[in-house]
């Protein structure tokens, strides 16, 4: 069982599906004004790079890097419930960092929410840092932001 990350489309059906699962759940743990993902068809336009991985030809994970001004955006990072401890999570930011890396991003941020420990632990695990709002985000309760720099990795 070896992971695949590769490019991949929001449309597809098995992306469409972690997608849908994904929104489903930051639905059901934070309020709607503090739900900051992207439409699936706002992951398909252009200055965003989609990326699934693939375990056995199944696809098990996903995550999006937005070009923004001056940094990169680590977007919907998602790993079917039944799948997670496989290196899923893992295996996606270290290419979306090398991605990131090939165009010349000297910054990734995100924004998560407050109560999803095993997502901060694997930012954490990638370099992340707290750090502050950015872009057009505001401070909230359920919002924590982190970011890393790429120029000293």
């Amino acid at each position: 069982m070896s992971l695949q990350v590769r490019d991949g489309d929001p449309r597809e059906a098995a992306a469409t599906a972690l997608l849908t699962a994904s929104h489903a759940l930051m639905e059901s743990l934070f309020p709607s004004e503090d739900n900051h993902y992207l439409s699936i068809d706002a992951l398909a336009a252009p200055g965003i790079h989609f990326y699934v991985a693939e375990i056995s030809g199944q696809t098990r994970g996903c995550v999006a890097l937005a070009e923004r001004t001056g940094y990169g955006e680590v977007k919907s990072l998602f790993v079917d419930p039944e799948a997670r401890g496989a290196g899923i999570g893992d295996g996606l930011m270290q290419h979306l960092i090398g991605a990131a890396q090939q165009l010349g991003l000297g910054l990734l941020r995100l924004e998560t929410g407050n109560t999803l420990e095993a997502a901060h632990r694997l930012y954490e695990r990638h370099g992340f840092t707290r750090c502050g709002p950015f872009g057009d985000y505001v401070e909230a309760p359920t919002s924590l932001f982190m970011e890393l720099s790429l120029r000293s990795a």
